[in-house]
């Protein structure tokens, strides 16, 4: 059943960010309600796809979840949402808190109908800066907490957004985080409270975390930016038939390193590898040294000599090399089940193991208002007030 069993989530998310967050409280047990507009998740629209609104992004972002249609503009999909929270647990959005309080959805409005809710939003900047109300996406946040800069400093200057969306992905995680500590508090306490994620300070600080170096002290010691991680010869060594991703970094490692390529004198004769300081200081040469080693063997001739050596390393993947992989395969990581209406497709397992409360997938992504009907019915409407909320258009069924 999972960790969160008996816990239900309104998810009011589209898009990434909150789908992805919603999508692990829902494996962990949680029974999350995915509500939409009435053209539904935009996601639904992107990528390969068999049906309309059930493309490759919203299959692996929205698994585990119920679907209803609602719409939020109108008096009787408001009234119908407001019904739903009262046996709720938690609210997840991920629109600007002022288009929450415009629907009339804010806080205070969602706490008068269930007073112990978890009221939780992923958006983009905190409330109570110059920036609360501007409007936020996965590139400007990657672009405001210095992930092109740091790129562009590492490679050849031009700064390039990270081709993933790295900062939905996180912040998503973070709010799962979040809301299992304001659920584990309110067990405590009975206290619900309001809970903001934004995005902009979550990825400032997860990069200020490595990157700000010697503006930590006042009066700074030195620019910000941990050399190590800047370095332009930090990345997947070309070997003489491909490439390989190998990280040489503790002493033993450094030390090992080159014994197994016939240098061990080189290495005590060598003053920049006495200690991870000096090493971090001249890290561009060393780097570039390995780099340079690299290039004499084959990938295969490296990864005996790496294994041997006990250093670390990995295939450096592609996207039909990742689907072979192993490991992947002996831990069911990627396994083909059966959707009921998308047939057979690859589904993403949670990667935790639990020796009590495994999370795990337990419902395919739903189809658009698949689930309107029943879950009206389990809010307490007869079925005439759904088919009266239906015919206004107020809520949407799958038909």
């Amino acid at each position: 059943m999972g960790p969160l069993a008996g816990i239900r989530i309104l998810d009011l998310t589209t898009v990434m960010m909150g789908p992805s967050a919603t999508q692990v409280l829902a494996e962990m047990g949680a029974d999350v309600i995915k509500v939409e507009a009435p053209g539904g998740d935009p996601v639904r629209y992107i990528g390969p796809a068999r049906h309309h609104g059930m493309g490759a992004l919203f299959l692996n972002a929205n698994g585990s979840k119920r679907s209803i249609v609602i719409d939020l503009k109108s008096a009787g999909g408001r009234r119908a949402l407001l019904k739903l929270c009262e046996s709720t647990d938690v609210l997840a959005y991920n629109i600007r808190p002022q288009a929450m309080a415009r629907l009339g959805l804010g806080y205070e409005d969602v706490r008068a109908v269930r007073p112990d809710i978890i009221y939780a939003g992923m958006f983009g900047y905190g409330q109570d800066g110059p920036y609360a109300a501007r409007p936020a996406y996965d590139d400007l946040i990657q672009g405001a907490a210095l992930l092109p800069y740091l790129i562009a400093r590492a490679g050849d200057g031009t700064p390039r957004y990270v081709p993933s969306a790295i900062a939905d992905r996180i912040v998503g995680l973070a709010a799962v985080g979040a809301v299992n500590a304001a659920l584990y508090h309110r067990q405590k306490t009975g206290e619900g409270q309001r809970v903001d994620v934004p995005m902009f300070e979550t990825m400032v600080g997860l990069t200020l975390a490595d990157h700000l170096g010697g503006l930590t002290f006042e009066p700074p010691l030195g620019e910000g930016g941990y050399q190590r991680l800047l370095s332009p010869e930090r990345r997947p060594y070309r070997t003489k038939d491909g490439y390989i991703c190998a990280l040489v970094y503790n002493d033993k490692q450094w030390r090992s390193f080159y014994t197994a390529t016939g240098r061990a004198a080189d290495y005590d004769a060598d003053p920049r590898l006495s200690s991870i300081k000096t090493r971090t200081e001249h890290i561009d040469a060393l780097y570039a040294e390995v780099s340079a080693a690299f290039a004499g063997r084959t990938t295969a001739e490296w990864m005996a000599l790496l294994e041997t050596a006990d250093i670390p390393f990995v295939p450096l993947h592609d996207f039909e090399s990742i689907m072979q992989d192993p490991h992947l395969n002996a831990v069911g990581f990627m396994p083909v089940v059966d959707h009921p209406s998308e047939g057979a497709i690859r589904k993403i397992q949670p990667a935790s193991t639990w020796s009590a409360t495994q999370p795990v997938p337990h419902r395919p992504a739903p189809r658009l208002g698949e689930h309107t009907r029943d879950l009206l019915g389990e809010a307490g409407l007869a079925p005439a007030e759904i088919d009266a909320l239906i015919a206004a258009g107020a809520v949407q069924a799958e038909s």
